[in-house]
């Protein structure tokens, strides 16, 4: 070896440490969003943990309890910074025994029923009475008063597939409005064919409402098979009444304690209004809340994890992450009413399962179209087009619809998620690893250019220099 190699050696071994302490290089936002659609570990560290380890989260049960305790603690062990459970109370309903329904006359048997959210009990031993069929929601409007006394009203109105969920729209009243409608028209009870498009023998429960004035009464959903059965029945039956045994035993609990559980990532001027992230943290009881909505909570997180891991933000990311949006919106209307001096620059919302994001939408598009082309050209490598419908937001972004500010869609593919809906089959299984990635990956994108915006997100105007006056406050 020569000298002149053995001088080279010498500094670069003694180089060597110094380079080895060297931290790497931060990676860019695009980078970082990159990764998160390669190889991004949190979000499913999020969803499998709380589906293993809490499972099913009623609102304003202990499980919700638990649900909260683990997601706060999951936060702290990221690294996110003032994390915090905001408690209120609100009223709280639980399912009870599972629900039993069968065709006393004249083809007995049983059917597949799950109680719908704040309907009433029919006590242990049931009721029994004469079916009655409506193929819609109107043809049950229809029915004259009191035309339902001492009867189970049957509302059947099919739901198919669509990417957007549109149907969701067309079929939804059948479960939020129908039980009500036939209470008022004397109904003991109302069974519905389940608002979902799978055709197993799994009821799709939901919450359902009732007038003001309307007594509640039982009400289940059955699933889609056993639904079409009981229409064949009255197909079969000849004019002879259909008899139904139904028993249901949800129980109201009264007032019971929920909250919800927020942390930041917070941002170079902590001044500046944040970026707001939501999702809901409860679940029906039926399943283990992996697609609705704890795939909606690790997404979000997992996009403001990778956000800082790209850098400090100009503006603070916050997740929030709500309780009993299943049974009332309680988490969304509490944390607007305590905060809804505190202005959000812009709120975003994943609660629509964890299958691809196929399209962005803003309610932007016209007073920042600079912004809304530089987000929309910046997620076109994820595969996700630009949307011209405004967004409108997620269920647990109250606040920032209460302050009118800017809201941004980034719209998941829906096609089978009316299959899992609400249902013993919302488990983590029915959730496919790389198109969750590429929520993350999408969300990562967004979320860092909105958090990293100098000027007002809605406007493109300046930051007002004072929290704007809201709702006459």
């Amino acid at each position: 070896m020569t000298k002149a190699s053995l001088l080279a050696l010498t500094a670069l071994s003694l180089a060597a440490p110094a380079l080895a302490n060297t931290p790497p290089p931060r990676p860019t936002l695009e980078q970082a969003a990159d990764n998160a659609g390669s190889y991004d570990p949190h979000a499913w560290d999020f969803v499998e943990g709380i589906t293993t380890e809490v499972g099913q989260r009623q609102a304003g049960t202990e499980a919700e309890v638990r649900g909260r305790a683990w997601a706060a603690a999951w936060l702290k062990a990221k690294g996110f910074q003032n994390i915090a459970i905001e408690p209120y109370m609100m009223p709280t309903w639980v399912p009870g025994e599972p629900g039993k329904a069968e065709i006393v006359s004249p083809f007995p048997q049983s059917l597949a029923v799950a109680p719908l959210g704040d309907t009433a009990s029919t006590g242990p031993e049931g009721i029994t009475a004469e079916v009655v069929m409506f193929k819609s929601v109107a043809e049950l409007q229809a029915a004259p008063e009191g035309s339902l006394k001492g009867k189970i009203a049957f509302v059947s109105n099919a739901m198919t597939r669509t990417q957007d969920g549109s149907q969701y729209g067309f079929a939804g009243p059948t479960r939020w409005v129908a039980s009500g409608i036939a209470a008022s028209k004397g109904a003991v009870a109302t069974v519905i064919k389940s608002v979902g498009t799978d055709l197993h023998r799994n009821p799709h429960t939901g919450g359902t409402d009732f007038p003001e004035g309307v007594k509640p009464t039982p009400a289940g959903a059955l699933s889609n098979p056993d639904a079409a059965n009981l229409e064949r029945m009255f197909a079969r039956a000849g004019g002879r009444p259909i008899t139904m045994k139904l028993v249901l035993t949800p129980r109201f609990l009264g007032e019971t304690e929920s909250g919800n559980v927020v942390g930041e990532i917070v941002g170079r001027n902590p001044a500046l209004p944040p970026v707001l992230l939501a999702c809901h943290l409860d679940s029906w009881w039926l399943g283990t809340g992996a697609i609705d909505d704890g795939a909606g909570c690790a997404i979000i997180a997992a996009a403001a994890k990778w956000v800082s891991i790209s850098g400090q933000p100009l503006r603070t990311i916050r997740v929030l992450f709500a309780g009993a949006e299943e049974t009332g919106l309680f988490g969304s209307a509490a944390y607007s009413k305590a905060h809804i001096n505190e202005p959000i620059a812009v709120g975003l919302e994943s609660d629509f399962g964890a299958d691809r994001i196929w399209r962005f939408d803003s309610n932007f598009r016209e007073t920042n179209p600079v912004l809304h082309k530089k987000i929309a050209a910046a997620v076109a490598r994820f595969g996700v087009s630009a949307g011209t419908d405004p967004a409108t937001g997620g269920a647990d972004l109250n606040i920032v619809r209460d302050q009118k500010g800017a809201l941004v869609d980034l719209q998941q593919d829906g096609t089978r998620y009316f299959d899992l809906h609400h249902t013993p089959d919302d488990t983590l299984d029915k959730i496919d690893p790389v198109q969750l990635r590429q929520n993350v990956a999408v969300w990562t994108q967004v979320v860092g250019i909105l958090a990293n915006e100098e000027t007002a997100i809605l406007t493109g105007g300046p930051v007002p220099s004072a929290p704007p006056v809201m709702n006459g406050k």
